[in-house]
């Protein structure tokens, strides 16, 4: 549950990065309200992932995916330029990502049953 709640917060601090573009400078009221709304939301989620999920990792998560689906977001409507290059790297901060969840924490090692070979030598 920690990490879907991460990932939901990822999606909602690309939310309140493209809003706080679009509020120019706070002076658009809707996407002004959008930005508090989901920054919010993005922080708490942080907040609550990160008492399972170790802060670093938390944040590298968080920040990783927000950014590329901001910067996709960007390309997809045409507000930034896209370019194989700018796939490719966003493809690579995806798989760190991924990366990331599957290497196990000290945690999650010492949760491992141990290894019966060991414990006959001992």
């Amino acid at each position: 549950m920690p990490w879907l709640v991460l990932i939901l917060s990822a999606v909602f601090e690309a939310v309140w990065a493209t809003a706080l573009g679009l509020s120019k400078g706070f002076s658009q009221p809707v996407p002004t309200v959008v930005f508090f709304v989901a920054v919010t939301v993005s922080m708490l989620g942080l907040g609550w992932a990160a008492k399972s999920i170790p802060m670093g990792t938390a944040y590298a998560v968080w920040t990783g995916i927000g950014a590329a689906l901001t910067v996709t977001y960007a390309m997809l409507t045409g507000a930034e330029s896209a370019s194989p290059l700018k796939v490719l790297f966003l493809i690579g901060i995806i798989g760190a990502v991924i990366g990331l969840k599957l290497v196990p924490t000290k945690e999650s090692a010492s949760k491992q049953p141990s290894d019966p070979v060991r414990r006959v030598r001992a």
